[in-house]
């Protein structure tokens, strides 16, 4: 719950700190205003951490420079544009913009950039009342035009203006409701809602690279299933990850599973809290946290009523990672990201089979072998797969994954087997099969590579027999 005389004193000391200081002082006496806008105000309100600092004047761009270099280690420029100067002041980076009026054409979401005169202006252009306020400073007053603060204390997300004309501005605002109050964990007002449902289909004019970075400061929060919820029911998931919103499937009274969609966000959260308590301190993964949410968009794809009234989805762990990698390309996240996430959803289910019997050693070392570096990842995701009320199922699972784990640190510390690779390597196949560089020298490193997994260590004396032995065997 929102204090106000707890919030305020945390502004006081906001403008107190010696960067605010500093640049509050300069631009008063080169006669500008200057005050901190947007989530560091919102954010000392709440007593959250307060991170990068964002300043807004009525100073013009050439003016915000002359101002800032005698005070700054470095300046920068690449937003001067649109109205933005950038500044590193006594170690700190800090963005200083002059009041903005700007005007849409409504068809390519580019901004007529017009500077402004006032700050309450500047103010109603920006997205949410939570993030529409400012502290004038240095005299410390805070501007609040479009009742933030009561908003702020309602924990409601609200445009400053007509939402149908805030969206119209700038579509990627109804994606940033959903991030806020992820973020936040505040409700999206009435209006604004339904205003989301209406122009969801005007998304389609903002760039993929766009949708993809709300996509993941989204899932970079701590809880990315509120904000998930308010796409899948205003229907906006559906332009840019459609695959999210059709794990709804329908149940008959004839074939029964599991809610799928509510599943995946359950493995979301799960996922998240396996992350904390598996790796504290390290920043959010997002890769880990997309693929709990997609690892079975493959089900409605392959689902199959059976006679008898029940259902399988038979591959949808292949047909889901082409399907993520698909949508994540379409999204232009990096081959990097792609890959993991891809993966991660095609090796989803290969640990059931374990719990189904003991792995034999050269079962552990494949699995190990095809995750590679994204064996934490996998451990994560596949504990956070289970969803079960049934507690002896689940006990037997954890205790089945444990085992697993278990041998996985016996057999790294007995083989290294975070680097598995044949006894012999190519060159040394050459040498010994009298051959030139070429296809069968891969052919042959795969069967010694096969051998190294089945078999473990036998040493290269043992391992140049085998080969032989292969070679001959070949004709």
């Amino acid at each position: 719950m929102l204090n106000m005389a707890d919030g305020l004193a945390r502004l006081g000391a906001l403008a107190e700190n010696p960067v605010v200081a500093t640049l509050s002082r300069a631009f008063a006496d080169a006669g500008f205003e200057l005050a901190i806008v947007g989530g560091p105000v919102r954010d000392a309100l709440l007593g959250r951490v307060t991170h990068d600092l964002d300043f807004t004047t009525d100073a013009r761009p050439d003016d915000i420079l002359r101002i800032v270099t005698p005070i700054s280690t470095a300046q920068w420029d690449i937003g001067r544009a649109f109205g933005t100067i950038g500044a590193r002041v006594q170690g700190e980076q800090v963005e200083i913009t002059t009041y903005r009026a700007d005007s849409y054409d409504g068809v390519t979401r580019k901004p007529v950039v017009e500077f402004g005169d006032s700050i309450e202006g500047d103010l109603l252009r920006r997205d949410f009342t939570v993030n529409a306020m400012a502290l004038r400073v240095p005299d410390i007053k805070l501007v609040d035009p479009a009742g933030g603060v009561e908003d702020l204390l309602a924990g409601t997300l609200r445009t400053p203006i007509d939402p149908e004309v805030s969206f119209g501005d700038d579509p990627l605002r109804m994606l940033r409701a959903a991030r806020f109050s992820a973020q936040l964990g505040f409700g999206v007002e009435e209006a604004t809602e339904r205003a989301i449902e209406k122009l969801r289909g005007t998304l389609s004019i903002v760039s993929p690279e766009r949708i993809q970075g709300e996509l993941v400061r989204l899932m970079q929060t701590d809880d990315p299933v509120r904000g998930i919820r308010v796409l899948v029911e205003t229907g906006l998931i559906e332009e840019f990850l459609p695959e999210v919103s059709a794990l709804r499937l329908e149940v008959d009274e004839h074939h029964h599973h599991k809610d799928v969609y509510e599943h995946s966000l359950t493995v979301v959260r799960q996922a998240i809290e396996l992350e904390h308590r598996r790796n504290p301190g390290a920043a959010p993964d997002v890769p880990l946290r997309l693929a709990a949410l997609l690892h079975d968009i493959g089900k409605p794809r392959t689902r199959k009523l059976e006679p008898g009234g029940g259902v399988t989805f038979h591959h949808h762990d292949v047909v889901g990672g082409r399907m993520a990698r698909k949508r994540m390309q379409a999204l232009r996240f990096d081959g990097e990201t792609t890959d993991a996430v891809a993966k991660l959803i095609e090796l989803h289910l290969r640990f059931f089979g374990y719990a189904e019997g003991a792995w034999t050693d050269s079962a552990v070392r494949r699995y190990v072998r095809d995750a590679g570096d994204l064996l934490e990842r996998l451990h994560i995701l596949v504990r956070a797969d289970v969803t079960t009320r049934n507690r002896r199922k689940a006990a037997r699972l954890a205790a089945a994954y444990d085992d697993i784990e278990r041998r996985i640190v016996e057999l790294r510390e007995q083989e290294e087997l975070d680097s598995i690779r044949p006894e012999l390597d190519g060159n040394r196949i050459q040498e010994i099969l009298g051959i030139p560089p070429g296809r069968e020298v891969g052919e042959a490193y795969r069967f010694l590579l096969d051998l190294r997994l089945d078999e473990g260590v036998i040493g290269p004396d043992a391992a140049e027999q085998r080969l032989r032995e292969w070679w001959a065997a070949r004709g």
